[in-house]
């Protein structure tokens, strides 16, 4: 017979056993509800037609905020202060994406997250593992997406929380995101819109915003500079393209490289160190609120900006206050 302390070490063994049981169980069903929330409630019910605001004119390279600006992000875009990818919402993305946390959490269908800021290789390698796909269906997925208008390699897998069924054909889950694109951004880029900024020019410095910004006040900070480059023809110089063509080269082991000074004399369209104007397509999958700000930048005189290791936003309207800036911060220049 069992000793009283041994039955209770055993009861309580079992009670800790139940108790991390249900904590999986809730954490099962909380992870792919609240990443559904998290996406969801971006974009805020009854405007999904509501054309987007556009305050700048790369015709006449000029930039007045337009009037429907403030109304449009009132009454449809529901901004996140860390644009839905705060730390809770990577702990659930981790979980959703775990092949266990897919078959107890429904035995029909597999749920993926496209987060912003994403290149399309990163997209890709997700989805495939969910849905188990090979590297035919792989490909095949690439192409029924590149071949979707617009015609470009990536931009367009549009960021949010899918659910489909087990057995998902690439043809299938093209179309999926593709509603999700053409909901979000075709349908609310008018005729007015493309008429004063190309919608892939859009998308690319969109997809510029989303890796070099934090929060959406500073994705319009960063806009702006962009926008003023662009318009003196000036390079931009920015180093999330450096990442992206270094982050390109199979042999790298890593989407998104720290960037070193050699980087900067990369050959490669994407180097926009050595490069003027815009790279030929977007560097990853920019979300509504880094097309909203590139669309609707902030106005200002400066061309030069940096993000320090704690976040802060400092720019300026020369190199010699941007250098000196720098040296006040760090003792160094760029």
């Amino acid at each position: 017979m069992l000793s009283n302390k041994l039955t209770r070490q055993i009861g309580k063994s079992r009670a800790l056993a139940c108790l991390v049981v249900v904590i999986l169980i809730s954490l099962l069903v909380l992870s792919s509800f609240y990443l559904n929330e998290v996406f969801q409630t971006r974009i805020k019910g009854g405007g999904l037609q509501d054309p987007f605001p556009v305050s700048v004119n790369s015709h006449t390279k000029t930039i007045s905020i337009d009037p429907a600006l403030e109304a449009f992000l009132t009454n449809n875009l529901a901004l996140s202060q860390d644009r839905a990818d705060n730390w809770l919402s990577r702990v659930a993305s981790v979980l959703v994406s775990k092949s266990w946390h897919q078959n107890l959490a429904s035995p029909v269908s597999k749920t993926f997250v496209i987060w912003p800021g994403q290149r399309k290789e990163e997209v890709l390698k997700h989805i495939a593992a969910i849905l188990s796909w090979d590297e035919l269906e792989i490909m095949e997925f690439e192409k029924l997406v590149y071949a979707s208008f617009p015609v470009i390699p990536d931009g367009k897998y549009f960021p949010g929380c899918y659910v489909t069924h087990n057995n998902a054909t690439p043809a299938e889950v093209k179309q999926l995101i593709k509603e999700s694109f053409t909901e979000e951004v075709l349908n609310r880029y008018t005729a007015k819109v493309e008429s004063k900024v190309p919608l892939e020019s859009t998308l690319v410095i969109a997809s510029l915003i989303e890796r070099e910004a934090s929060d959406f006040e500073n994705m319009r900070e960063v806009s702006g500079v962009i926008w003023n480059r662009l318009f003196i023809d000036m390079p931009l110089q920015l180093d999330a393209t450096l990442q992206y063509a270094r982050g390109s080269n199979p042999n790298e082991g890593n989407w998104w490289p720290v960037v070193k000074p050699r980087d900067k004399f990369l050959t490669s369209p994407f180097n926009t160190y050595q490069n003027a104007g815009l790279p030929p397509s977007p560097i990853s999958n920019p979300s509504t609120e880094s097309i909203i700000a590139a669309l609707n930048p902030i106005k200002t005189t400066c061309l030069f900006y940096f993000h320090t290791d704690e976040g802060e936003y400092f720019c300026s309207v020369s190199y010699e206050a941007h250098v000196s800036k720098l040296r006040s911060l760090y003792g160094r220049g760029s």
